[in-house]
């Protein structure tokens, strides 16, 4: 008897030891960077981020178009007019006289706006050719060898000034966006990772528990042919067969739930099975509040947004200001030749001067524009006071979180004690039954703690995890190397073009 309880006994250790053993099947073994690694690359929410990016990308490009000067060309070739058309006589009385003729013109102009004004100044050039088809069939030619224009607002608002102030704040918030979209696939992926990762100790530990069992259960059953325990005890233990195969069966279809819900989110096959590491190393890192508000203030995209809030809520401001009254300068100068010949449209050029003042002033309008005007400064003063809160809200949340943190890399130290003596604890319960010296409900009792410190493990990496990742989305740092996690954003921008 006492080899055989010997036997048990060395099985049961032996038991232990393949807590992490794997169904049968394809296994790709996978640790948390990798995890990571594969969802900033292949998951569907990296993919989203990288648009929005490439999105903001191309509006900031075309902004800073908008400040260069642009060349242009535009033609019609040919228009040919055959129709009747109304003609005053030095009397006043009209008639309807026939045109039968062929035009062709031609402009190219270079045109740049002014930023300090918000105006737009152009350098043009022009051609007209027409081709009379009745009568003497002459040719004319119109030249505009060179002509200045100038359109300038006078009292609206300047739209390219405003929009050199926001438009770099807004590119700028949406790397940020981008940097955090990253860091929050990443908390993503160690969501899915610790999920499966638990699953599967719960089924290492529900197989070991039903291996456990029913060794149990079959020296108990010795035990009582030798009347050394009783009837009460006996049932207990074939109780526990049943309760630990009924636990074995949830936690396999849990981890294969999981194991379904990691596996999409990476892009692997449904033919792999992958199997988590547990992420014992961890970095040591000691955060004070002043420290993580300071990045955040100058990387993330909150402050950023901000900024942008609220020069947007003043621009509209200015805007409405600027619709007060319209007042808009065109003036053209130039010169301009005809002549039936190609040659003498370029000679004896003469002046071409257009000057035009356009002003539009309401005299009675309700109070409509200035109401507008009101409007945008009362919106002006809730933007700001949201933007209070908000600050607060955020700078609250982040004060939570350093001391989350900071607390958490204590309680993973106690978990993983806790997880150590809970199964020394376990393993000399069990020799201690087989000895006769505990009941069941002690070894129960120590089987339970065992679990639940494992798990408690288990849960204590996650939350290790997710707050550090939290803190790098917040943050946009990288704690563990003390750089900024924005270094390779240029290069990514460079593969998105």
């Amino acid at each position: 008897m006492t080899k055989k309880i010997t036997a048990i006994i060395l099985i049961l250790s032996a038991s232990a030891a393949l807590l992490h053993a794997g169904a049968a099947g394809t296994v790709r073994p996978i640790t948390l960077d990798e995890a990571m690694a594969r969802a900033r690359a292949r998951s569907v929410n990296a993919s989203v981020a990288l648009d929005r990016l490439r999105s903001a990308y191309w509006e900031y490009r075309t902004y800073r178009a908008e400040l260069l000067p642009e060349v242009s060309f535009t033609a019609t070739t040919p228009a040919y007019y055959k129709q009747y058309t109304p003609y005053q006589n030095p009397d006043g009385t009209y008639s309807f006289v026939r045109s039968n003729y062929m035009q062709i013109n031609g402009e190219i102009s270079v045109s740049q706006n002014i930023w300090l004004t918000g105006g737009k100044l152009s350098l043009n050039t022009s051609l007209d050719y027409l081709r009379q088809l009745d009568g003497d069939k002459t040719n004319r030619f119109m030249a505009i060898p060179v002509a200045l224009t100038l359109n300038q607002p006078i009292f609206g608002v300047n739209s390219i000034k405003w929009d050199r102030k926001i438009e770099p704040v807004r590119y700028s918030e949406a790397k940020a966006e981008f940097l955090s979209a990253t860091e929050e696939v990443a908390m993503t992926a160690i969501n899915y990772y610790f999920n499966l990762l638990m699953a599967r100790e719960n089924v290492a530990i529900s197989r070991q528990n039903l291996d456990n069992a029913v060794k149990l259960h079959e020296v108990a059953k010795e035990k009582r042919a030798m009347g050394r325990i009783s009837e009460n005890d006996l049932l207990q233990m074939e109780l526990n067969v049943l309760e630990a195969r009924s636990a074995l069966t949830n936690a396999e279809s849990n981890m294969k739930a999981n194991m379904f819900q990691l596996r999409s989110f990476l892009d692997y096959g449904e033919e792999e099975e992958l199997e988590p590491e547990v992420p014992e190393d961890v970095p040591q890192i000691e955060l004070t509040y002043k420290d993580a508000l300071e990045k955040a203030q100058a990387y993330n995209k909150f402050a950023k947004n901000l900024v942008r809030r609220q020069l947007e809520a003043d621009y509209a401001i200015a805007k409405a200001k600027g619709d007060l009254r319209q007042i808009e300068l065109f003036a053209q100068v130039g010169l301009t030749g005809t002549g039936n010949e190609l040659r003498h449209g370029y000679e004896a050029l003469k002046a071409n001067q257009i000057v035009e003042v356009g002003v539009k002033i309401p005299l009675i309008d309700w109070g409509k524009r200035r109401g507008k005007v009101r409007v945008a400064e009362s919106n002006r003063r809730v933007v700001e006071n949201r933007l209070r809160q908000e600050t607060q809200d955020f700078n609250q949340d982040l004060f939570i979180l350093v001391e989350r943190f900071n607390n958490q890399q204590q309680q993973l130290d106690i978990a993983r004690r806790a997880d150590s003596i809970a199964r020394r604890r376990y393993s000399t319960n069990v020799e201690t039954f087989l000895i006769g010296k505990i009941s069941t409900l002690d070894l129960n009792d120590s089987q339970v703690k065992k679990d639940e410190a494992r798990q408690q493990l288990i849960n204590e990496l996650y939350l290790f995890w997710n707050y550090y990742y939290q803190l790098r989305s917040l943050t946009l740092w990288n704690y563990a190397t003390g750089t900024g996690i924005d270094a390779d954003i240029e290069k990514i921008l460079n593969e998105l073009i």
